[in-house]
């Protein structure tokens, strides 16, 4: 199970990156290609979701089927290895709400970022015809 969250991870980043470069300011001449390559890319990126769901659901299963642990019932490194795994799972929860948010922000921002571009074209259209 651990490549699904190296994958998620480097999507995640992946994402992460194309957000700053395309909100960044003074990056005008490479924001036209990075616009085109992210539309591009959204729809790959779209298969995070459900990959996010299945390991919600990993996650979900592994913490409802875990011996519970508690009081005198475990050994100090039982007890340890729980409190391993519990972390584990907390973190890669945050890391599918990173990747899941991600992935929304990319996608509004590239919206945003066409749409300017678009109603930039129209004023320079509407200034030429004046």
């Amino acid at each position: 199970m651990a490549l699904e969250w190296v994958v998620l991870g480097y999507a995640a980043a992946a994402e992460a990156i194309m957000v700053i470069l395309l909100t960044m300011p003074g990056l005008d001449g490479l924001r036209k290609g990075l616009v085109g390559v992210t539309r591009n890319l959204l729809k790959p990126f779209l298969s995070i979701v459900p990959l996010c769901l299945f390991l919600l659901m990993d996650i979900y299963w592994k913490y409802e089927t875990m011996p519970s642990c508690d009081g005198d019932s475990c050994t100090p490194s039982e007890h340890l290895r729980h409190q391993k795994s519990m972390m584990k799972s907390q973190r890669n929860a945050l890391l599918i709400a990173a990747a899941l948010v991600f992935y929304w922000i990319l996608y509004s921002v590239t919206h945003l970022v066409v749409k300017i571009e678009q109603l930039n074209q129209r004023i320079e259209r509407l200034k030429s015809k004046d």
